[in-house]
């Protein structure tokens, strides 16, 4: 089973595509940067352990590639590259800029929505990939009116922002390649949180007015946004259409898209047959500041009355006045021919006040979650065999190789090359070389290495599942127990490579 190759797995929607495609048994590699606090590897581990809380199981492990969009080559090295040219054969690239305007074409939301998909192109030619699901916007419409097809891309259209600008062009580059055997484009709307939760990590679109109004009221006393006429400072009337859709459908119709190569090739148009009324959404922002939101003291000199409100609230959301405007009707034959049995779920104002109030209990996700740290971490344990990999192109091409997943904390995926049934290298990654793979979690991989757990018990209660017969079974419990064994047989190394 080949791997996709995800991009913008640390953001919002892309934590859902890495959270669904793990748990529906796909093989799912990761190209993330590092941040100012945690590696890549941790950023994602982070990541999958809110959602192992979440869904009380443990997921596996991506492979996951440091990189950046923004670098030449992605800022990969020449052996990810070459693990990629040998493992994945699709990109879902789904990492993007939101930035709104930008005249510099080497700042953002160029450098991002342009240049990276420039350069995941070019990874695709480079490593032979020729699947490509791209990510881009229902907003590619523009300023148009009317009924816009999934069919359409570039009819003339005046854009609203250079963040629409750039999605255009992003999609006209995929478009415009000529190695590719499918490109399949999915336009989502306006994204909000979980549809169940109200969860969110990214406060864009909606959440923009909601926090400044949440900002702002901290300087008046209570009841003093309700005067004030919120839809009349973007510019709008009241009846003008806002088609929000959450995330959560968004990744569940994108996995089962991608997941089926019938339905590839084509563009897809992620938006709610049924948006709501921007006097219904400010309505909502009015009623979940003034009951979530903490206001001014009436005994506070310093508080502010209705017009400072008023004017303050129009003044900062300029930026953002072609966003607000009515939008035009989404044709989804495509996706609703596609994915029947997904219904879009109606984005009302019972969700959306939802979806306020965790934003405004979360703080906008300030402070940002503490780094999760697995307190086993499978990775090192093996990092001696990791650092051996070299071995693997000095061993005869027929040497034995089993695969080993394990899921959970500090979890992975690795290939084992053996010699007289012992592992004398590991590279990250499954492969269809493997002539067995062991399928067990980190917690029951830690109990064996410490001895704590005999393998013929585990394999025997089913702790440990091995796919395959390629080995007898006697030899695969000694490749186990080998294996789990490595650090306290002195197979590591100071160096740790990939």
């Amino acid at each position: 089973m080949p791997y996709h190759l995800l991009t913008g797995a640390t953001g919002l929607l892309g934590s859902y595509l890495l959270r669904d495609g793990l748990h529906a048994g796909h093989r799912v590699a990761v190209l993330a940067r590092p941040s100012r606090y945690e590696s890549a590897k941790q950023r994602i581990e982070t990541i999958l352990a809110r959602w192992e809380r979440e869904l009380g199981c443990a997921l596996p492990r991506p492979v996951v590639l440091e990189g950046d969009l923004s670098e030449v080559d992605l800022d990969l090295d020449s052996p990810s590259i070459e693990w990629i040219s040998r493992h994945c054969n699709s990109v879902i690239h789904n990492a993007a800029s939101l930035t709104f305007q930008g005249s510099d074409p080497d700042g953002e939301p160029w450098c991002s929505n342009v240049g990276g998909t420039q350069l995941m192109l070019e990874l695709c030619r480079v490593t032979g990939i020729r699947k490509f699901h791209h990510v881009s916007t229902a907003y590619v419409s523009g300023l148009r009116e009317g009924r816009v097809l999934e069919t359409e891309l570039d009819v003339g259209q005046q854009m609203g922002n250079d963040y629409e600008r750039s999605k255009v062009e992003a999609e006209k580059e995929v478009r415009g390649t000529d190695f590719l055997d499918t490109t399949t484009f999915y336009r989502p709307s306006i994204i909000v949180g979980d549809s169940c939760t109200g969860y969110t990590t990214t406060f864009h679109g909606f959440y923009a007015p909601l926090k400044l109004a949440h900002t702002l009221v901290s300087k008046v006393v209570l009841g003093v946004t309700g005067g004030v006429p919120l839809m009349t400072e973007l510019g709008l009337c009241g009846p003008e259409r806002k088609n929000f859709v959450p995330v959560d459908w968004i990744s569940a119709v994108m996995t089962h898209i991608y997941s089926r190569p019938e339905h590839h090739g084509k563009t897809y148009h992620l938006t709610s047959p049924h948006p709501i009324r921007v006097a219904d959404m400010t309505a909502v922002i009015q009623e979940a500041v003034e009951k979530y939101s903490t206001p001014a003291s009436p005994s506070d000199e310093f508080r502010c009355d209705g017009a400072w409100f008023k004017e303050a609230f129009r003044t900062e959301l300029e930026l953002y006045r072609s966003y607000w405007r009515d939008d035009p009707d989404f044709d989804q034959t495509n996706v609703t021919r596609a994915a029947p049995h997904l219904p879009c779920p109606e984005v009302n104002r019972e969700m959306l006040m939802r979806s306020a109030k965790y934003a405004i209990g979360t703080n906008f996700g300030r402070p940002r979650p503490r780094p999760v740290k697995p307190s086993f971490d499978v990775h090192q344990h093996l990092e001696g065999l990791i650092a051996a990999r070299e071995k693997l192109a000095k061993t005869s091409a027929n040497g034995t190789r089993v695969g080993l997943q394990v899921n959970g904390p500090g979890g992975g995926q690795w290939e084992l090359m053996l010699a007289d049934d012992r592992p004398i290298a590991a590279e990250r990654g499954l492969s269809p070389k493997s002539t067995a793979i062991f399928h067990l979690n980190s917690e029951t991989f830690q109990r064996l290495a410490l001895r704590r757990l005999a393998v013929r018990q585990a394999v025997k209660t089913g702790k440990v599942r091995i796919e395959g017969n390629g080995l007898e079974l006697p030899r695969l419990e000694v490749v186990l127990q080998a294996t789990a064994l490595a650090r306290k047989n002195g197979s590591t190394s100071k160096s740790s490579v990939g």
